[in-house]
């Protein structure tokens, strides 16, 4: 791992050796999270990068925590049913949970099963509610994001409605230069979580990481800053290449 400039950016060599370190992370955070509350919520995202991480947490953490006091919800999904290859539900069960065995009970994908995404982001909004109880707006414990090479995280993309939304803590999301709706995990309840990682792998991230965490440009992935929490960054070299200069 290289030498770090910036306090909440950890950079390792390759996106395997990056996945690994934060595995680790995640059950440290989640052990610690079930000896103080008796469960760990999570709110997972979609991408490549997600995946060998959750390749990585079957094969070598799968008895580092008890995985049946894990709540698994999603920080943004694309309006497609879990069955289809673009679902990031569906890369996460056939990844993550059916390896490691959790339970239906703990498992909150995103509806995508109704004829209108704005009716689906008020249930999934109501479920975070009445699952994730108290006062005021719910607090993860961990969210996991990605980043997108026009700056975009979750499904909050450049020029949209959604990156303006204070009001309603998730929200449907009309992309319009993919003509598709997202469901997407609003800024109010991304930055009220105790913890927040960003897995940012591959060269074509090294422009965006270097406006984001230099020039503090002004992407929706900027806005990221969570009101009482962590924030840390997960870079391989090849991200990070413009920074480490």
């Amino acid at each position: 791992m290289e030498k770090q400039k910036f306090t909440n950016c950890h950079i390792y060599n390759d996106v395997n050796e990056l996945s690994c370190a934060v595995a680790e992370q995640f059950v440290k955070l989640g052990n610690d999270s079930i000896q103080r509350h008796g469960r760990f919520t999570v709110a997972l995202s979609g991408g490549s990068t997600p995946k060998i991480l959750y390749n990585a947490l079957v094969q070598h953490y799968n008895a580092a925590i008890d995985w049946s006091k894990v709540w698994f919800f999603w920080s943004d999904e694309r309006y497609v049913q879990e069955d289809h290859p673009d679902s990031n539900a569906g890369m996460a069960r056939q990844h993550l949970l059916q390896p490691l065995h959790i339970p239906e009970k703990n498992i909150y994908p995103a509806p995508t099963i109704h004829t209108d995404p704005v009716q689906a982001a008020t249930e999934y909004e109501n479920t975070i509610h009445r699952e994730l109880p108290g006062s005021g707006i719910p607090r993860f414990e961990l969210i996991l994001l990605g980043l997108g090479d026009d700056g975009h995280t979750a499904s909050l993309f450049p020029e949209t409605a959604a990156l303006h939304e204070q009001q309603r803590l998730v929200a449907a999301n009309l992309v319009t230069k993919m003509s598709k709706w997202r469901i997407t995990f609003t800024f109010p309840l991304l930055n009220s979580a105790k913890n927040i990682i960003f897995l940012v792998a591959g060269e074509n991230k090294a422009r965006v990481i270097h406006d984001i965490l230099v020039n503090k440009k002004n992407y929706p992935a900027t806005q990221i800053c969570p009101f009482n929490g962590q924030l840390l960054w997960y870079l391989d070299k090849s991200a990070a290449g413009m920074i480490l200069h």
